[in-house]
């Protein structure tokens, strides 16, 4: 566990073909179901403090409590998804911690700032579901740390996710993602 910010939640990791990734995700290594997300774009998304149109596929799964995410730029909008792309590399890209309330997001945020870290993206999935991705300027160029807000609809989409992975049995590998009813 992070003495800065707690469990690790989320690995995240940006391809060039998400079907591909998916295919192998749930056919070789037998993770699944993902729910997937063709097209998206996050609210007032910004990318180095500038507002950002850069839209990605995305899929999530759960391997046990860990959350696997599989993002894929759509264009060529700025993002850090896109710049690691650009910069030649594809697979882990970021790690991510998960908060249930605004106000414990903005106490990391505060004291990550005060350790050198500085917000590379920011934006809003969804209505209630704020990320952050830091980054720090000592010199190495490896994961990210992503920050989000997990509450609301966001909150119950990967409860379901998560319930779904238990005893997945390979069926229905890829599902749509949607907001929670």
């Amino acid at each position: 566990m992070s003495r800065i910010f707690g469990p690790i939640r989320q690995s995240g990791y940006v391809v060039k073909d998400i079907h591909a990734a998916l295919k192998h995700w749930t056919n070789v290594l037998g993770v699944g179901p993902f729910y997937f997300a063709e097209r998206t774009r996050g609210t007032d998304y910004c990318y180095r403090g500038v507002p950002s149109m850069a839209e990605c596929a995305i899929a999530i799964a759960n391997s046990g409590d860990l959350q696997i995410e599989l993002v894929q730029p759509l264009d060529h909008h700025p993002s850090m998804f896109r710049a690691f792309l650009d910069s030649g590399r594809e697979g882990p890209q970021h790690v991510a911690y998960w908060f249930d309330t605004p106000a414990k997001m903005d106490a990391i945020i505060s004291r990550a700032k005060a350790s050198s870290y500085e917000i590379a993206q920011s934006g809003y999935f969804g209505v209630d579901g704020r990320f952050v991705f830091l980054t720090t300027d000592e010199g190495y160029t490896g994961t990210a740390v992503e920050l989000s807000e997990v509450c609301g609809w966001k909150a119950e989409l990967f409860r379901t996710v998560a319930e779904a992975s238990r005893d997945w049995d390979g069926s229905d590998p890829v599902r749509t993602m949607k907001r929670p009813s």
